[in-house]
């Protein structure tokens, strides 16, 4: 009997995550430190979109956008389906704590990510040129879509959210997207190796590391319990597994083929990291953030945790089948 392998995934990021957690717990950032790092993190923020804008072929997306019963059906899991569990999980608050849960309920509004739903639905043998096109997709409309569900749902005293929130979006997030996109010719190659890669990392472990910071400062994680992350840790669990079946499942109905179904449970069941640490300091601006993007950061391990797994056993069925 043939042992089960596991996908071997090398994830630097996660120990960047650690290691700025870590870091913060120590030395965390305060007063003019505080403020010069916050500065540092929305130059590095710009940079990150603008290499994002450099990368994305305005004629890939238009060619793939042809396939819009796929990119229809995997924004309704982003934007619809996704924020609906958030609304469900309500009655976590009793147990999770309400900034907590407000993390968790957050993490359901924002886009899918680009880099692993891609290269999952590469593994399983998907659509991979769908999966690049929704991903995006889901990204570039997160600018808007993201800010509107936050101000919609998400209701506390402890919350400073305003209408002001979209240019503030506007300004750090979608002006250097913009001008990517108009100096693609000249720095798109540029944008392509592995620059955009290291700015992506630095610039989460920077977001982590001021939020982290900022909890130390005012006390926050001396009121979270072990069994809370655990229960965290299931949570994102559950909802993980439950999406990639629910996809799955209304895929299989709409009549998707193997490749189209593969694209839409890869891209329609995970949450961005990359693009959710920025947009909660920005969305957040004022706010204590540590606790609102801990659930983000614990659900982002576990899908990609679950979805390798997945990704690998579909390839191999797939491969089976075919053989």
């Amino acid at each position: 009997m043939a042992s089960l392998k596991f996908p071997r995934i090398k994830d630097p990021l996660l120990l960047m995550i650690l290691l700025a957690v870590l870091l913060a717990v120590a030395f965390p950032a305060q007063g003019d430190l505080a403020r010069g790092f916050d500065l540092a993190t929305k130059l590095a923020i710009g940079l990150l979109f603008f290499l994002y804008g450099a990368r994305l072929s305005p004629q890939e997306a238009l060619a793939g956008l042809k396939n819009w019963r796929l990119h229809g059906t995997i924004l309704a899991f982003t934007y619809l389906i996704f924020p609906l569990l958030g609304l469900v999980l309500f009655p976590l608050q009793g147990l999770l704590g309400q900034e907590l849960y407000l993390g968790l309920l957050f993490m359901t509004l924002l886009p899918s990510t680009v880099q692993s739903s891609v290269a999952f639905t590469s593994i399983a043998r998907g659509n991979v040129a769908g999966a690049i096109v929704s991903a995006s997709a889901s990204n570039l409309l997160g600018i808007v879509v993201t800010p509107l569900l936050v101000m919609l749902l998400m209701r506390s005293d402890n919350l400073t959210i305003s209408g002001s929130v979209f240019a503030d979006i506007a300004l750090q997030l979608l002006l250097p997207f913009t001008l990517g996109q108009l100096l693609r010719p000249w720095v798109g190659e540029l944008a392509q190796k592995k620059l955009t890669k290291y700015v992506d990392r630095l610039s989460i472990a920077m977001v982590v590391y001021a939020a982290f910071s900022e909890g130390v400062v005012e006390g926050i994680w001396a009121q979270i319990s072990l069994w809370q992350l655990v229960l965290l840790v299931l949570v994102s669990l559950a909802l993980v597994e439950f999406l990639l079946w629910f996809s799955g499942f209304v895929c299989r109905r709409l009549g998707f083929s193997y490749e189209d179904r593969v694209a839409a449970q890869f891209c329609g069941s995970k949450k961005s990291l990359a693009t959710g640490l920025p947009m909660a300091a920005v969305i957040f601006a004022g706010s204590s953030v540590g606790a609102l993007v801990l659930p983000l950061m614990i659900f982002h391990q576990v899908q990609l945790m679950v979805c390798a797994i997945k990704a690998s056993s579909w390839a191999r069925a797939r491969a089976q089948d075919e053989g």
